[in-house]
């Protein structure tokens, strides 16, 4: 049983891996706002960040925007090991992306998650676990706090309304909430260290995903061609750290929890 810190108490992440991890570990949760004052910090075998500034998302890097490194500054020891949650946007899109793959951030937030990367590999050195995720499916509690919009988040809101997009041969990569948390799990039990994808590690086709999503809903649904141009496709290889933590994670999995999702959605 190891001892984790989760910061990031109002946020989906945060409460999700709570909720999961608290059963298996000796789990603290707590916000930003305590963490970063927070004297028994490095008390714990694993320190995770799942808060975030604004300004991170939407402005150039500055480090008073930056949680991670602030965080990351008060471990002064060598047992606790930071995990970054970095993303997926830091590569180019594309199939089949490696850990070694082209780096190729677009936005401001996925420019900041690269640049938080190599700042807390100098700081932190070997204890520090980046995990670049795909998109996360799951159930967002109306108490969470939720900076800007996911494909579940739109999803939802058209399909509310009776409307689902048609994604044509379009794919991307996902992963549930409730297979990030059990992966998280086997990383913190491993004490595994490095760069590691986080995804399902297959084509995942927008339209498979949305009938599974929708699965339960009972409205009357109009299907809109979606008129933005999609150059997105990608999915990442995930075989270094499946290799390590050997677990079950298949498209059959995926879709098992967003047939789940869908109950709750549609209750």
């Amino acid at each position: 049983m190891k001892k984790g810190l989760i910061i990031g108490e109002r946020g989906f992440i945060g409460k999700s891996l709570n909720k999961f991890l608290k059963h298996k570990h000796k789990i603290k949760l707590m916000s930003f706002k305590d963490a970063i004052n927070y004297r028994l910090i490095n008390k714990y075998d694993f320190v995770i960040n799942t808060s975030i500034n604004k300004y991170y998302i939407t402005k150039k890097y500055s480090k008073n925007f930056d949680n991670d490194l602030k965080l990351a500054n008060r471990l002064n020891n060598k047992k606790t090991i930071f995990i970054f949650l970095s993303s997926r946007k830091v590569y180019k899109a594309k199939p089949n992306i490696k850990e070694t793959g082209k780096l190729s951030p677009k936005s401001n937030y996925s420019k900041n998650k690269l640049i938080t990367e190599k700042l807390l590999k100098n700081k932190l050195r070997g204890n520090l676990t980046i995990l670049r995720i795909s998109n996360i499916i799951g159930e967002k509690s109306k108490f969470s706090k939720n900076l800007h919009k996911t494909f579940i988040d739109i999803f939802y809101e058209k399909a509310k309304k009776g409307i689902i997009y048609n994604n044509r041969d379009n794919y991307k990569d996902f992963i549930s909430i409730q297979k990030f948390c059990e992966i998280v799990n086997m990383i913190m039990l491993k004490n595994l260290k490095g760069t590691f994808n986080v995804s399902i590690g297959k084509k995942v086709y927008l339209n498979d995903l949305v009938s599974w999503l929708n699965y339960y809903n009972k409205r009357k649904i109009k299907i809109v061609n979606n008129i933005k141009l999609f150059n997105g496709n990608f999915y990442l290889n995930n075989k270094k750290l499946m290799s390590k933590i050997k677990i079950a994670n298949t498209i059959g999995n995926l879709k098992r929890d967003c047939l789940n999702l869908s109950k709750k959605l549609f209750k």
